[in-house]
């Protein structure tokens, strides 16, 4: 079929990172207009809260990590990896899925919990067959960490959609995301630090995996949550301890780079506000910790990755032009807007949320613009794939 045969059924980050733009410009939106009462809650099963972190942790964060580790995975073992009807049938899914959280209150309750599991349960069985399949060629040997977190995923999405266990859901999702970035951050500043600057940072393997076993044991931190104080501060004081042995002064001298390493940072304030929070709770405004993550890893991270491999993988020079800069910065300004801004002037909050969002819509908004058409075009230095 001329259909599947499309470009943009080669590769995986091709469909998903098109879909994470359109989530990244939207969803934020659509939730300020929720909070504030201009447009009705979703008429789903569960609440707009539970709603809006839903969406943003396996609506638009899934459809970057579903993309990114079709491409990656694939390229660790060598192999062709998932293309054509394969492709289809999970943004069918992905998109099935986004359908049955704004409609599904009104649809029996099996074809919600389809709509619910589906694209989930399918894109972590079809990684894990590649890297269990495949693992006797895989480049990199702490894979075996993603044989863990992926199908966690499950459980994490199935906890925050419970009422009862929502909290606990929203801090397993954020575990898991922070380990999958834990993961990605050490592959790839060590290359990008080597390939821009020609210099290596530091790579322990004692220190590396400690740093993810520690990820590993707070992606349950819910059942054990003083427990889990101190191990954020045990993990933020290692990452700490390790960011000032990867040449941050250099880095920072270019954005592309330099907002990877703010998205670093942003990790360990996270990780001290959790600790914080068990040993002397402050009086923070608006699911502090929740946004620091979000906005500060999420939003300065991703579109700097969806810049990069979809122009390297495209065929194109990976060269962060103006336009490009102009989104970091201004994802740089919706992680103050609406976390730091709150703490600052809380009385202002729905304004600050709003801005934010308005951040985020344009932002990804460019995004799409400059890059959904090189995803729907053949690579332009020839190659199939």
């Amino acid at each position: 079929m001329a259909f599947v045969a499309h470009p943009l059924w080669l590769v995986g980050f091709r469909p998903f990172f098109a879909l994470a733009c359109l989530a990244g410009l939207s969803l934020p939106l659509l939730w300020v207009a929720i909070f504030l009462g201009t447009i009705a809650a979703p008429h789903a099963s569960v609440s707009a809260v539970q709603w809006h972190a839903h969406e943003m942790f396996f609506g638009f964060g899934w459809a970057v990590l579903g993309g990114f580790l079709l491409t990656s995975t694939k390229n660790w073992v060598g192999i062709r990896g998932y293309h054509g009807a394969a492709l289809v049938f999970l943004v069918a899914a992905w998109l099935f899925e986004r359908a049955g959280m704004w409609f599904g209150g009104n649809w029996p309750a099996s074809l919600f919990g389809i709509s619910n599991v589906l694209f989930l349960a399918s894109i972590v069985a079809m990684l894990l067959w590649t890297l269990v399949r495949h693992r006797k060629q895989d480049d990199y040997r702490d894979n075996y960490f993603f044989l863990v977190i992926l199908p966690a995923f499950l459980i994490a999405k199935h906890l925050l959609l419970s009422a009862e266990h929502f909290q606990f859901g929203i801090d397993m999702a954020t575990g898991l995301f922070r380990m999958a970035f834990l993961v990605m951050l050490e592959r790839t500043l060590t290359q990008f630090m080597k390939g821009v600057f020609q210099v290596e940072i530091l790579r322990n393997a004692a220190l590396d995996r400690s740093i993810k076993l520690l990820g590993l044991l707070l992606v349950g931190g819910g059942l054990m949550p003083v427990a889990a104080g101190w191990v954020s501060l045990l993990l933020a004081l290692l990452l700490a301890g390790r960011f000032l042995f990867w040449k941050p002064q250099l880095a920072m001298r270019r954005l592309d780079l330099g907002i990877m390493y703010l998205g670093y940072i942003a990790i360990v304030l996270q990780l001290l506000v959790e600790f914080l929070g068990q040993v002397a709770p402050p009086a923070w405004v608006g699911a502090f910790s929740m946004h620091v993550f979000g906005l500060g890893v999420m939003g300065l991270i991703i579109p700097a990755m969806l810049i990069r491999i979809a122009k390297g993988h495209t065929g194109r020079k990976v060269v962060f032009e103006p336009m490009d800069k102009l989104v970091l910065w201004i994802m740089i300004a919706a992680f103050v807007l609406r976390v730091v801004a709150p703490q600052i002037h809380p009385d202002a909050y729905a304004l600050w949320i709003l801005l934010a969002a308005c951040g985020w819509f344009a932002g990804f908004a460019i995004l799409a613009w400059r890059l959904i058409p090189s995803l729907l075009q053949a690579r332009v230095d020839g190659r199939e794939h």
